[in-house]
Formats: structure tokens, C-alpha cells, sequence
């Protein structure tokens, strides 16, 4: 397979899906040697430092992973900033390419080839800079929504942390003052935002300050009880009041008065449209996938997979809806009033029974996973509404100081589904994202730039997540056909992301484009879809992961089944997928592999 160019002027190492195999045949005497130890101590020092790097460069990010001891810092967002952040990964790339993997045991070939991926994603990310050109108000992609949704969940369990987190809350205010530069710079060089993209960024901004102080997301924070509560909340007021909020303000005039007049129309949408970002976007493509599809391969699938789809509607609709006919089922989903919640306890109610149900199942379907802390159920800040999916999952703090969330879209609950919680329930807690990430932070044995992963291996994440939806199935975990046409409505849903994220970004639809294909092909209301296509304008190629990662999880499932016959066992085959952390999925193909040729005969 050959490498994507990261930038202009290199090429970047070999840390795709099949460009080495960790489980080869060096791995074997070599390992033992005193060149082995040698290579695996430089491969251990490397990831140390990868940790540090990609922490101190975005510590919000490892605030939101439970990541512990950079919840004090605040990043750099300017192009220096980033390009410090660029040279330190790239200098790590240079010196593990120096390290012969053939040297390593088979642990410590998939340490090497998780590391180049992930080393070559971070830098690929700073390089291209494609948020600085894309502003908005989606989480984990803009980064003053980052700062809203990560400050606030630092773990706040003593005195030393608290004095951290006042010390970060001092640094937002340049933060945010940093960001409006970028910003502007990134306008000057033609790197300019979308229209619908800037709306949204004020429209979070001002919801934000209107709030009272005291309401303040960034104020309103669980304190330990050693600390002084009302000194320390009124200390935090006033730095908010008197440094955060003034630069939250210029932001947000820049962002009105500035870009938002020179700001990218609806018909050019997608990151094509901005100096770089064809390149850009091909990178995200690769880095969201961790595959070698290019982006009319991916386009091609989701509209086969929608086509694959129409059978199951018309079977499933006609037990439920008594049509066959899929345009009327996907009308009847959207128009029938009986089939939407009535209040938000009802939501709250149906994802919590989802959960129960999932966790009594489990130790049917996957090997033992002690995971202190568990998982709860938080409704997502109202403020956040009109920009949220309608969930996300939030990773537990080490060792179960925080425990993990499955945070909800409670907000007006008439225009929510009820048919789509369940899946989302699967997807999000167990056995989904709650499940995969927060056993993998348990796994003593990996190292720890590999036991605190989110959307670095988005390929690997997301198609776990969404594999669990179907996976809820077999267990017999959905109430009813119903709940299940939910199941199969986000796979259109996940289907049409491929196509619509690769129409605009890479074929250059208009927005209304896109709205109208996901309309056509989905049963959710088309203010769902409008907010789904703004969050894949927002996020170049994040999209991609879910239906392309489920693929390859299935694929890999179905082989090990036909190899293995009678000998397959679920419990085994999900204990190798989730027993390795995340990783690309051209690894997990190797550690399958090897798995299934270890089942004894």
C-alpha cells in the first residue's frame, strides 16, 4: 500500500493498515536478544514521550480522556503552537523508524505499528490545520466548543486539583483571544470559513455568556469537600467574568463581524473549497479510516450499502408497519407523532433500562472486564442543543474516579425518536463505546499512549460502536421490531454519511445537496438531518469511520467463523478485538488472524 503525502515535502512512515504485519515471522528469537531489549527499551522511552507530546500539545483532549496530570494546561491553538507540536511528533516519527521491528516480540510489533499510525495522525492533524478554515461549534473538531465540553470534567477530587483548574481557567481567556488570531490569519492566507459554521460558533458563544455566572459551565463545577466551595466558585466567577468572557466576546465579534461577510456560501461547503483542503481532506480520510480507501471507493460503498439495506426495510417495515413499501416506511418513522417521546424522563428512562439490560447479558457474549466506575446517564447542556449529536460518550478518569457517561440529547423531547435511543444505547454505553474504552483503560499490559484513545483510531471506535448496535440484536437486547427498524435506520443513517461527507468535501455538493440525499435515504426529520450535515461539514472524513470500521469488524468476524467452524467462540473472538485496545484496522486484522490460527483443533 502505498502513503498518502502528509504534506508537500515528505512522505509519511508506514503506519497505514497493512504496511507492516506485527505479527509476522520475525517475531521470534530476535525478540529475546540483547538487540531485542535494546529496541524495545527505545520503543518504550518513544511512547513515553508520545504521551507527554500529544498531552502537553492538547491537553484538553486529555482532560476529556481522563488523562490525569494535564488538567492544569492549556493548549497553544496558533500556527506556532502547532507547528512546535508538528516538529516534536515528527521527530519521534524519525527515531522509531529507526527501531527494526523484526527485533520486537509480537506485543511490541503491534506497540511499533499502533505508533506510527497514531504519531503520523497527530502530526498530519497539526499540519493541515483544516478546523482554522472550518469554524463552528462541534465538539472535539472547534476549539472553544473543546474548552466548553472538556474544562468542566476534570476530575475535581482535592485541593491541588482545584488550584489546577483555577490556574487553566486564567489561561482560557488567552486561549480564546489566541483562537480569534488564528482565526484571522487563516482568513488572510484564503483559508475561509462556512457561513452556517460561523452562525453556529457565535450562536454557542452568546448562548454561553447569557448564562448567569453562577450558571456558568465553566463555574458550576463539583468541588471535593475539603475545599472552600463559595470561595473557590466565586473565585472562579470572577475570573470568568473578568478575563474568559471579555475574550469569549471578541470571538465572538470577530467571528460576526469579520468572517461571517467573507465566510464561505452553502454551496461550497465542503474543505475542497479552501486552499489545502483537497490534501487535507484526503489525510482525514486516511487518519478517521486508518484504511487506504480513497474517497470515491468510500463514496461507492455507502451507496451500495443503502441499496444492500432496501430488502430488511421492507421485511421489517412490513411486520411492523404493515408496508413494504420503503418510502412510506421512512415517512410513517418521521410523521407519526406516536412514535416520539412525550417527556425527557422517558429518555433518560429508556437508555438507563437499555444500559441494565446490556450489562446483565454481558459476560454471555465477552470475556470478564472489571471496569471500576462504571457508567451513568447525563443529559447533555441545553446551550449545546442546537450543535450536539444526539449522544456522545465521555471516557471515565483512571481508575474509576470519573466514571464513564453516556451523555444525551434531552432537549425537546417531541422532535426525538423513540425508536432510535435504544440503539443509540448499545452504541454509546455497552456494550459500545462504554465497554471498549474504559476496559481498555484497565489493560495494565498496553502502554499508556495506547489505553487512553478516542478519535485517534476513529476507525476502530466508531465501527466497534456501531457493530454494537447489530450486536444488541443476537443478544436479544431490543424490546421490540420497532426498536429494531431504529437499529436499521442508523445504518442508513451511517451509510449516507459516506456518501454525503465524500459528495461535499471531495465532489463539492452544496449543502442542499446533501441534506436532501440523507433526507431521501433516512428516517429521521430534517432538522436532524440539517444538524448531522452541518456536525460532517464541521469535521472533514470523521464520518467516515462508523460504517467502514463496522465492515472490517464484521469481515474479520465472518472469516474467523468460517475458519474456525465449531471452535469459534464470541466470548474469545470479541475478548481478541477489545483485549488490544484500539488500534488501526489493518492491526486488528493481524491480531485476528493470529488468534484464530492459536484456537487449539
Amino acid at each position: 500500500m502505498t502513503d498518502l503525502p502528509a504534506n508537500g515535502q515528505r512522505r509519511t512512515p508506514p503506519g497505514g493498515p497493512g504496511a507492516e504485519d506485527p505479527a509476522g515471522p520475525a517475531a521470534g528469537s530476535a525478540a529475546g536478544s540483547a538487540a531485542g531489549r535494546e529496541a524495545a527499551g527505545r520503543l518504550a522511552r518513544l511512547s513515553d514521550e508520545f504521551f507527554e507530546v500529544v498531552h502537553t500539545t492538547d491537553p484538553l483532549a486529555a482532560t476529556q480522556l481522563g488523562v490525569p496530570g494535564f488538567d492544569a494546561l492549556v493548549p497553544d491553538p496558533s500556527r506556532d503552537g502547532a507547528a512546535l507540536g508538528v516538529a516534536r511528533i515528527a521527530s519521534i516519527e524519525s527515531r522509531l523508524g529507526d527501531i527494526d521491528a523484526g527485533l520486537l516480540d509480537d506485543s511490541g510489533q503491534v506497540n511499533h505499528a499502533v505508533l506510527q499510525h497514531l504519531a503520523w495522525g497527530a502530526r498530519s492533524d497539526l499540519e493541515h490545520g483544516l478546523w482554522e478554515a472550518n469554524a463552528s461549534a462541534g465538539g472535539y473538531v472547534s476549539p472553544q466548543a473543546m474548552a466548553f465540553q472538556a474544562v468542566p470534567a476534570a476530575l475535581l477530587n482535592d485541593g491541588d486539583a482545584v488550584d489546577g483548574y483555577l490556574q487553566r481557567l486564567r489561561g482560557l481567556g488567552g486561549y480564546f483571544d489566541a483562537i480569534t488570531r488564528r482565526y484571522a490569519e487563516a482568513m488572510r492566507d484564503g483559508r475561509v470559513p462556512t457561513q452556517v459554521g460561523v452562525r453556529q460558533a457565535v450562536g454557542q458563544l452568546d448562548g454561553h455568556l447569557g448564562k448567569d455566572i453562577a450558571a456558568d459551565t465553566l463555574v458550576a463545577v463539583a468541588l471535593p469537600a475539603e475545599v472552600d466551595g463559595a470561595a473557590i466558585r466565586h473565585a472562579a466567577a470572577s475570573i470568568v467574568a473578568d478575563g474568559v468572557r471579555p475574550a469569549m466576546r471578541r470571538l465572538a465579534a470577530s467571528l460576526q463581524q469579520d468572517m461571517l461577510p467573507a465566510a464561505r456560501p452553502d454551496e461550497q461547503v465542503g474543505i475542497r473549497f479552501v486552499p489545502g483542503g483537497a490534501e487535507g481532506y484526503r489525510a482525514a480520510v486516511r487518519r478517521h479510516t486508518t484504511t487506504g480507501l480513497s474517497p470515491e471507493e468510500i463514496h461507492q460503498i455507502g451507496l451500495d450499502t443503502l441499496a444492500a439495506l432496501q430488502a430488511e426495510w421492507a421485511e421489517l417495515g412490513g411486520r411492523v408497519l404493515r408496508t413494504t413499501d420503503v418510502p412510506s416506511i421512512l415517512d410513517r418513522l418521521r410523521e407519526d407523532r406516536r412514535l416520539r417521546f412525550t417527556d425527557s424522563a422517558q429518555i433518560v428512562r429508556t437508555v438507563t433500562d437499555a444500559l441494565r439490560r446490556a450489562e446483565e447479558a454481558r459476560n454471555d457474549w465477552f470475556p470478564p472486564f472489571d471496569i471500576p466506575g462504571g457508567c451513568i446517564i447525563e443529559e447533555i447542556d441545553p446551550v449545546e442543543a442546537g450543535n450536539a449529536p444526539l449522544a456522545y460518550y465521555r471516557p471515565p478518569a483512571a481508575g474509576g474516579l470519573r466514571p464513564g457517561a453516556h451523555c444525551i440529547l434531552t432537549d425537546k423531547p417531541a422532535e426525538r425518536f423513540a425508536y432510535e435511543y435504544e440503539a443509540l444505547a448499545f452504541h454509546e454505553s455497552t456494550p459500545g463505546h462504554h465497554l471498549q474504552i474504559a476496559s481498555a483503560q484497565t489493560l495494565a499490559g498496553l502502554p499508556a499512549y495506547r489505553r487512553f484513545l478516542d478519535a485517534e483510531v476513529c476507525g476502530y471506535v466508531e465501527g466497534w460502536g456501531l457493530y454494537c448496535e447489530r450486536l444488541a440484536d443476537e443478544m436479544g437486547l431490543y424490546t421490540s421490531d420497532l426498536q429494531r427498524l431504529g437499529m436499521l435506520s442508523f445504518d442508513a443513517l451511517r451509510a449516507c454519511r459516506l456518501v454525503v461527507d465524500t459528495g461535499m468535501h471531495y465532489y463539492g455538493w452544496p449543502r442542499s445537496k446533501a441534506v436532501d440525499f440523507m433526507w431521501r435515504n433516512t428516517a429521521t426529520t430534517r432538522a436532524n438531518v440539517v444538524n448531522e450535515i452541518d456536525r460532517y461539514i464541521a469535521w472533514p472524513g470523521q464520518a467516515l469511520a462508523y460504517m467502514i470500521g463496522r465492515r472490517e469488524i464484521r469481515r474479520l468476524r465472518a472469516r474467523a467463523e468460517r475458519q474456525l467452524g465449531a471452535r469459534f467462540d464470541i466470548r474469545a473472538f470479541h475478548g481478541t478485538v477489545l483485549s488490544n485496545g484500539a488500534v488501526p484496522l489493518g492491526v486488528l486484522d493481524q491480531l485476528v488472524t493470529r488468534w484464530a490460527q492459536q484456537v487449539p483443533a
